[in-house]
């Protein structure tokens, strides 16, 4: 299975980096084929909401030049894909929610019979990581990203949070546990 992460933090050996490292781990040794794309090294526009990417039905056809169509094309040829960031301010990092926002070119024609997706049946998942815990904090992160597989069309294969970070070396075998418990569900 060709499977992308997508890593929305600015650290590259940050909370989000080990967690998401672990889950890489994991899927290699299951024999899946893994490309992690480390976004805050990319040129990433929001979307204009232009609407011109829903003339074009078969391909990702947004009109900016920008990193982003690469990304996006990477996710159309992908079976899964892990979105990861850190929490900030109730949500995922600026990086990841320009990816997520340019999805709106993924997809034509939602709400109507003839709705049609790129990336439908694409196995999709969500790691976050935080300072704080889930209560009044992480939740509604996890509830905006479970309502984005409706105008995709994917299956919402699994969510991982890890809650009260400090630095990644406090992380412990109880997290790397859960890591790899989700690569494993990711993978299905």
């Amino acid at each position: 299975m060709n499977i992308v992460l997508l890593q929305g933090s600015a650290r590259k050996k940050g909370n989000t980096a080990r967690v998401l490292g672990w889950v890489e781990e994991e899927l290699v040794s299951l024999g899946h084929n893994v490309e992690s794309v480390y976004l805050a090294d990319k040129n990433l526009n929001g979307c204009l909401g232009c609407a011109k990417c829903k003339s074009c039905t078969d391909s990702v056809g947004c009109i900016q030049k920008d990193d982003v169509t690469d990304i996006l094309g990477k996710m159309v040829t992908a079976q899964a894909v892990v979105f990861a960031s850190p929490l900030y301010f109730w949500g995922v990092t600026a990086q990841l929610k320009a990816i997520i926002d340019r999805t709106y070119s993924l997809y034509t024609q939602y709400h109507q019979p003839d709705h049609a997706s790129l990336v439908e049946g694409q196995r999709q998942a969500l790691l976050v990581t935080g300072g704080g815990q889930w209560d009044n904090n992480a939740a509604e992160t996890f509830i905006a990203f479970s309502r984005l597989q409706k105008p995709h069309k994917s299956i919402h294969v699994g969510e991982l949070f890890i809650g009260g970070c400090t630095t990644p070396a406090d992380m412990d075998d109880s997290i790397q546990s859960q890591a790899k418990a989700f690569a494993v569900k990711v993978a299905g």
